[in-house]
């Protein structure tokens, strides 16, 4: 049961909070005042799509949030497993949805945290089932008759495990289409990629090893210039054959220092230094013959590393621009040499489970017909009593299971067509061609409750009334009140003979403040109640007749 719905800095809405009561609540309001927001609020807390605009001009953003009772043991439903996760232990369950007026981008929370759009429609199916102005035009899809029936036979997980097989089975038969169809050309493919994986690890590509062979093939390609330098380097320090250099200096002078040795500590500290340096000294010089010796003994190693360097660039290049590239193809190959020349072996895996998965589907298909084959006449029964309390006696409706072509289809053995006959005598035609719009919404008010909408606490309607006048409006009132007294039936409507029927009773006003124009929700009880009885019966408020129907209506409520 929805109990609160707060809306901020919604088009015409700047500020509301409506707490609905059980049993039947109508909206009401003059045309355009604002109340077609409120059905897009609720649509937004099914998930829907914000539209185009809805933000309050000037206000950052826009607000809705509504406050549900958690019926028992809806959190067990394993379709929620992930959003029972989310959601804190509790009487009451807040979903809300934000849009932001800059982008038009929304967001969607449940229990405070945050959550999907998909989340809200996956939560709110279960919580509330909304109908809004054109919801009577996809009665007319068959889609959607099929979803009455199967909510009315109360087999949803009967008909969502024969989706799944369904659709297991179209998996494996695309995937063994597929091998077949690449069973001309699996030898060509073989060869292919075991040439291209052969080629990579021929060259036992290494990614790491780039980076090293560059910085050789810059060493190497300057070895003249690096070997004269470290050279110079080296006769500077080291001297020649008859002496001299900066070893031979720092030499006697560690020499002159030690013959001073133990009378001044601080002297003593200065030929310290001078024995370290000479020592480093040393170590640089044996390095730089090192060196030297190392250049010297690689004659004809540039021409190696540039020749492995363009074989490493070729491959790049053939094979995606990078060297992760190359890497990936590799795996690539390898992985597809693999599943090619098991193909056989997966023909035979896939032939077997395409029987096993074909069983399983004729199974579940067989008892989802069943079930529908004994719930249609039942529907039949129940929609005509409810059509000739609604003013259409007589008129009956069938429900017609019509073969799928192949025997088997996404959502069954059959497809669901809902036919009616308004009138006694007349044949039973498709809704779309045997209603008008007042009947179609009579039909879509007889079949509330009983499809997927049965299984949930509150139904809210959006003028599903339209098209509806006299006393008809007085029986559909009535069966909506009905409704209401097994669970809570919101509905905004125009009609005064609906509106006298509710327990809860909401106006829109439409006010002009200075520049801004907006609309305020308020709850209407005795005189208010009346006087907006008064209104939508097209009257002005000192209109005796009208206040004097008006209180009939009431009275007889």
């Amino acid at each position: 049961m929805l109990r609160e719905l707060r809306i901020e800095n919604l088009l015409l809405i700047e500020r509301t909070e409506m707490r609905f009561g059980p049993g039947l609540n109508v909206i009401t309001g003059e045309t355009g005042a604002g109340k077609t927001i409120l059905a897009h609020s609720l649509d937004l807390l099914m998930g829907g799509r914000p539209r185009s605009g809805i933000v309050r001009p000037g206000a950052g953003e826009a607000w809705v949030e509504g406050t549900f009772d958690v019926p028992a043991g809806l959190l067990d439903d394993p379709d929620l497993a992930d959003v029972a996760d989310r959601v804190p232990p509790g009487e009451e369950i807040v979903l809300a949805r934000r849009v932001s007026g800059e982008s038009g981008r929304s967001s969607a929370f449940i229990a405070g945290r945050s959550a999907s759009a998909a989340d809200l429609r996956l939560l709110g199916s279960r919580l509330f089932a909304f109908y809004g102005q054109h919801e009577h035009r996809k009665l007319t899809l068959t889609a959607a008759q099929g979803e009455i029936l199967d909510g009315f036979a109360a087999h949803r997980e009967l008909a969502d495990a024969y989706r799944a097989a369904h659709a297991r089975v179209v998996a494996i038969a695309r995937e063994r289409e597929e091998l077949l169809a690449r069973e001309g050309a699996r030898e060509r493919d073989i060869d292919l990629f075991r040439f291209e994986l052969d080629e990579i690890e021929a060259a036992a590509f290494d990614p790491a090893e780039i980076d090293e062979l560059a910085t050789e093939r810059d060493r190497l390609r300057h070895a003249e210039s690096l070997r004269e330098g470290a050279g110079t380097a080296l006769l500077a320090i080291a001297g020649d054959e008859e002496g001299g250099g900066a070893a031979a200096a720092l030499a006697a002078a560690e020499a002159a220092l030690a013959g001073n040795a133990a009378v001044d500590p601080a002297l003593d500290t200065l030929s310290e230094r001078a024995a370290a340096a000479s020592v480093e000294l040393g170590d640089l010089a044996a390095e730089l013959r090192g060196y030297l010796d190392g250049i010297e003994a690689e004659p004809g190693r540039l021409e190696e590393v540039e020749t492995r360097l363009e074989q490493v660039d070729r491959l790049i290049r053939k094979h995606g621009g990078s060297a992760g590239a190359v890497v990936a193809h590799g795996e690539h190959c390898r992985a597809e040499l693999e599943r090619l020349e098991r193909a056989a072996e997966r023909g035979s895996e896939l032939e077997a489970e395409l029987a096993e998965a074909e069983a399983g589907r004729a199974g579940l298909g067989e008892e989802l017909s069943a079930s529908r084959a004994e719930a249609a006449p039942r529907l039949e029964r129940e929609v005509a009593s409810v059509l000739a309390e609604l003013a259409m006696d007589g008129a009956t409706l069938e429900v017609d299971l019509v073969p799928v072509e192949g025997g088997f289809g996404p959502a069954g053995r059959e497809t669901v067509e809902l036919r009616v006959a308004t009138n006694p005598g007349m044949p039973a035609a498709p809704l779309s061609e045997a209603a008008s719009g007042g009947e179609l919404s009579r039909v879509m008010v007889a079949l509330s409750g009983t499809g997927p909408a049965g299984e949930v606490d509150t139904l809210a309607f959006d003028e599903i009334d339209a098209g509806v006048g006299g006393k008809v409006a007085r029986r559909v009132g009535e069966r909506l009140r009905a409704l209401g007294e097994g669970r809570q039936v919101i509905c905004i409507t125009h009609l005064a003979q609906v509106a006298s029927l509710a327990s809860t009773h909401f106006r829109v006003v439409k006010e002009a403040t200075g520049e801004a124009t907006v609309a305020r929700v308020e709850a209407v009880a005795g005189e208010d109640q009346l006087a907006e009885i008064v209104r939508m019966l097209g009257a002005d408020s000192d209109d005796e007749a009208a206040g004097r129907h008006a209180r009939e209506l009431l009275t007889a409520a």
